[in-house]
């Protein structure tokens, strides 16, 4: 008779946190960390798995209730097809078209959900790396993901890994894998404890810490400023808001935290706004922004890779629908070449994403080289005969003429030229977010007109630089970070952008383009 599951048994597990404000933060004052712990038996009588479900408390019970109610789906099944079939068995849990109706596909029936699939793999064994690349494929539900991921394109991922995952392996045994730690950067915590704390995390190796904010500001500030002068320069440090801020509040707050060299937000605004975390990445960069621990499920982090709406992806090992929606996530995030930092720090979390983190690099993982196709436009202007004549027809058209060259094909050849590069940045752009909006690139013209004037191009004429182009963009987008770090609100930077604009072009006309002759 084969092995059958016969028992998944749920308990109710709470540690009294809040009586130290251990993890306190701006939306979670006073939690009690807790667990949904999850054992599944089998009729073998000694093979077990073991997972869980983290919670802050309050809600622990409905989380065992949730567990309780989905044990009936697969108590009974062979334990040999369970495990054959994880893929299948994840759908079973996650689709069950009553209990599905409370979600879908979110909230305490999927996080219980994550608990059962998770305890499932721990019965399996933990033997996700070693899982050949069209093993790992076979895991992931690529319904709603072909828009941004592709069977084929995920296999192409894992097989491009694959060579390197003994180098990989042997270098995790001998050099461990780089964390951070949030040990000093709990809300709740006074001045003393957290300086004292910052000391030992440098103490202990961290190379970053990790602060909460977003309850007061001034508090915020006082709390950034004691850690960097504890910690020095050289540590990065993180801030985390919980999701306690709108979109411009947050970078509002940021502005403040920005002279202590902030190395990311992490949750600055609701969870479900995607694109009011790509606002705010684009007005906080460099600084970056990380999300990703109450992100439903895989859908919803192809939506924030699509739109740009994330620097780090930071994957919860119980939120989603467990192992098997995460390896999902992980090829999302390779595809889109985004780095991962698992959220953890709850009961039982960093145990659990210290393997979904280690098979990300040994088996998913790689590297990408940024190209530079600059040089080419300084060939073509420079030493070829299409360019010299492109500059005569800027300088004169009419001399141009005279000269014999063939000013309308010169312009024509412009045109498309300049038609195909835009189309072809249009589609990089696309294909990097994955996505079109009806938005995308507008008011990029603006600043193409203030770099070539600012690069030392008249509009009325005359020969410019290549380089000369390139110190412009740079030049506008230094003003751009030095005043995004300086906590100057976004509409003023707008403004100051179009200020430049209207000197740039002032001054182009004054000097009429004569001196680039």
């Amino acid at each position: 008779m084969s092995e059958l599951i016969s028992a998944v048994e749920a308990l109710d597990v709470r540690f009294p946190t809040s009586r130290e404000l251990d993890g306190s933060d701006a939306m979670n004052p006073e939690p009690d960390y807790s667990a949904a712990y999850v054992t599944i038996r089998t009729s073998a009588g000694d093979d077990e798995g073991y997972g869980l479900a983290f919670t802050v408390g309050r809600g622990n019970d409905v989380e065992v209730a949730a567990v309780r109610d989905l044990a009936p789906l697969i108590v009974g099944l062979p334990v040999e097809k369970v495990l054959a079939d994880l893929r299948g068995s994840s759908r079973r849990l996650t689709g069950d078209s009553r209990l599905r109706w409370l979600g879908p596909e979110k909230g305490a029936i999927d996080i219980a959900a994550a608990a059962i699939v998770n305890t499932v793999w721990d019965l399996y064994g933990r033997r996700l790396a070693e899982l050949s690349p069209e093993q790992l494929v076979d895991l992931v539900d690529f319904r709603c993901l072909q828009d941004a991921l592709t069977r084929d394109e995920a296999l192409e991922i894992l097989r491009h890994a694959e060579p390197g995952r003994a180098q990989r392996t042997a270098d995790l045994l001998k050099h461990g894998y780089p964390a951070y730690t949030t040990t000093p950067g709990w809300l709740g915590y006074d001045d003393e404890k957290l300086v004292r704390l910052s000391k030992e995390a440098v103490a202990d190796g961290f190379g970053q810490i990790k602060l909460k904010v977003g309850a007061d500001r001034q508090d915020d500030e006082c709390r950034m400023r004691l850690a960097r002068e504890v910690v020095g320069p050289d540590i990065r440090i993180a801030v985390d808001a919980n999701q306690a801020c709108g979109v411009q509040q947050a970078i509002d707050w940021m502005a403040t935290l920005a002279p202590y060299d902030p190395y990311w937000i992490e949750e600055p605004t609701s969870p479900d706004d995607i694109f009011g975390h790509a606002a705010i990445r684009r007005e906080l960069a460099p600084v970056k922004v990380a999300t990703g621990e109450h992100t439903h499920n895989q859908v919803m982090f192809k939506q924030f890779l699509q739109a740009g709406a994330l620097d780090v992806l930071q994957l919860d090992a119980s939120r989603t629908a467990g192992v098997t929606e995460n390896v999902a996530i992980l090829l999302l995030a390779a595809k889109f070449g985004v780095p991962v930092c698992p959220h953890a720090g709850g009961v039982g979390l960093c145990e659990m994403v210290q393997h979904m983190a280690m098979f990300h690099y040994v088996a998913v993982s790689g590297t990408t080289e940024n190209r530079v196709i600059f040089a080419v436009g300084i060939v073509v202007l420079g030493f070829t005969s299409f360019g010299r004549s492109l500059y005569a027809i800027g300088g004169n058209v009419d001399a141009a003429k005279a000269a014999g060259i063939r000013t309308d094909r010169v312009l024509w050849i412009v045109i498309v030229t300049a038609s195909v590069l835009a189309a072809l940045s249009g589609l990089l752009l696309s294909g990097r977010l994955a996505s079109v909006a009806s938005a995308q690139g507008n008011g990029y013209i603006f600043t193409v007109f203030a770099a070539a004037v600012i690069g030392g191009i008249s509009l009325n004429g005359g020969k410019g630089a290549v380089f000369g182009a390139l110190t412009g963009i740079l030049l506008l987008f230094l003003i751009q970070n030095v005043l995004t770090l300086g906590g100057v609100p976004a509409q003023w930077i707008g403004a100051l952008n179009g200020a430049i604009i209207l000197i740039a072009l002032a001054l182009s006309r004054i000097t009429g383009g004569k001196a680039q002759e």
